[in-house]
């Protein structure tokens, strides 16, 4: 039996101690309603749909004078920390956006187990792109050729 894993790792710096608070304290809330499906009421709307996702860590990051949020998973959760990102862009900083990119990996050798993929959060936009999805829009560029792998 094979494992799969989906890896990210990113830095968020935010303005001051009371967002990095209030950021812990949502990640929290959201790692327990995704374990037992009980939302608090305040539980913002727009992350709501995300918790079914909500698989990687959030942690403090203190470095100077800036504090911030390392985020990080081996198991995936990227629908949900893009989600997670934007939302702290809206409510903080519309005027910045953060980049990260996640990878594919596979405990033994599967022809569809590798890939990856990145994105571009702003407060109004999420841009990403996937390896797969780039591969097949290539392959459709080609000519009537045969492919010589699977």
């Amino acid at each position: 039996m094979a494992d799969y894993f989906t890896n990210f790792s990113v830095v968020i710096n935010l303005a001051s101690k009371a967002q990095q608070a209030y950021a812990l304290d949502l990640a929290d809330k959201a790692t327990i309603a995704h374990r037992d499906e009980q939302l608090p009421e305040d539980f913002p709307e727009a992350l709501k749909d995300a918790i079914e996702d909500w698989q990687f860590e959030t942690e403090a990051n203190e470095s100077g004078t800036k504090h911030g949020l390392w985020l990080h998973s081996t198991y995936g959760g990227v629908d949900a920390v893009r989600a997670f990102i934007q939302h702290l862009l809206q409510k903080f900083d519309p005027q910045r956006y953060v980049a990260f990119q996640w990878s594919h990996d596979c405990s033994k050798p599967r022809t569809d187990a590798y890939g990856g993929g990145a994105a571009v959060i702003t407060a109004q936009k999420i841009k990403t792109i996937s390896t797969g999805a780039w591969l097949q829009k290539e392959i459709a560029r080609l000519p009537a050729l045969e492919p010589l792998a699977a």
